[in-house]
């Protein structure tokens, strides 16, 4: 095959996962690296002088299982699985499209996940964490917000950085969120979180660079951003990550601490004082029980360390 023909082929595969799948554009930046990575390999494989074109129709388990044995060397469990993922998509779809007779992934398997248990703060160092920003500055207002924001409602960072004024129902004390695969859940929301976003509303004015403050007038409409960086633009995942690692050393916490350590604190405390895990998992948006169960296993771990100290034959 063309290298032509393989990028025509590329081009249909993306406008299937834009269209048709809705993948958010991470994830599609994800699937086609993963791909072209794996014909890249195909065709120069570790040892070959020269780049030779490969037949796609000529690419079998075996060929597959020699592309993750070499990343075996250098790549985690989780980023393996990832991209055989995304190999065994793009030729579903080449399957589905009457490209190939026979899909080549069919038995290869994916390397079986470490399952690491979800990083959380006690309640002591989260109370701890939301005090953290000041709030004599625009910018410390705004992360005191996000803080109660991501801790009140459970929300992934992208959930949170794309939150719209129009998405809040104060009334109800409810907020619109929406999250993988652009699913929509409704998701309490604590009045804390609220007064913190009420205060930092009022703060949005003075955190805006007053050559972007013409950006402000915008605020007030159902389709504005709700977190804003200075320059009056919607705040990125990354600037949200940071500055949570950046309080929580400040706060003196000596777990890493992440966006999504909140979550996983949301999700435990709510399991410790006896919610029910059904609905843990609809608050979370998770498609899958199971998902929402390794939470239960933080809880067991803490169970055992109490029975340890505590049981005179432990």
């Amino acid at each position: 095959m063309s290298i032509s023909d393989l990028h025509t082929l590329v081009e249909r595969y993306t406008t299937f996962l834009r269209v048709e799948k809705n993948v958010s554009e991470h994830t599609l930046r994800n699937y086609l690296s993963d791909v072209w990575q794996f014909f890249a390999f195909l065709e120069q494989p570790p040892g070959q002088a020269e780049p030779r074109p490969v037949a796609i129709e000529t690419v079998d388990h075996h060929r597959i299982h020699a592309f993750l044995s070499f990343l075996h060397r250098e790549h985690k469990k989780s980023s393996i699985g990832r991209k055989l993922s995304s190999i065994k998509s793009f030729f579903r779809f080449l399957l589905r499209e009457g490209e190939l007779p026979r899909d080549p992934t069919l038995h290869v398997g994916s390397p079986k996940q470490e399952q690491p248990l979800p990083t959380h703060l006690t309640v002591d160092d989260m109370f701890r964490l939301l005090e953290a920003p000041p709030t004599d500055s625009p910018a410390g207002v705004r992360d005191r917000a996000i803080f109660e924001v991501l801790y009140s409602c459970g929300l992934r960072v992208s959930e949170l950085v794309g939150l719209n004024w129009g998405d809040l129902e104060p009334a109800l004390e409810v907020v619109r969120v929406r999250g993988k695969g652009n699913k929509e859940r409704i998701v309490p929301i604590g009045r804390k979180a609220l007064e913190a976003l009420d205060f930092y509303r009022a703060q949005i004015p003075l955190l805006i660079v007053p050559k972007n403050r013409a950006r402000v007038a915008m605020v007030g409409a159902a389709t504005a951003p709700v977190f804003l960086n200075s320059r009056g633009g919607r705040l990125t995942t990354r600037s949200v990550a940071r500055f949570v690692g950046d309080c929580a050393r400040a706060c003196g916490i000596a777990l890493h601490t992440s966006p999504h350590a909140l979550r996983h604190s949301f999700a435990t405390h709510l399991l410790d004082a006896g919610a029910d895990l059904r609905a843990i998992q609809e608050l979370l948006g998770h498609a899958s029980l199971s998902t929402t169960q390794r939470y239960t296993h933080v809880n067991l771990d803490r169970l055992m360390q109490v029975y340890d100290k505590a049981h005179p034959h432990a």
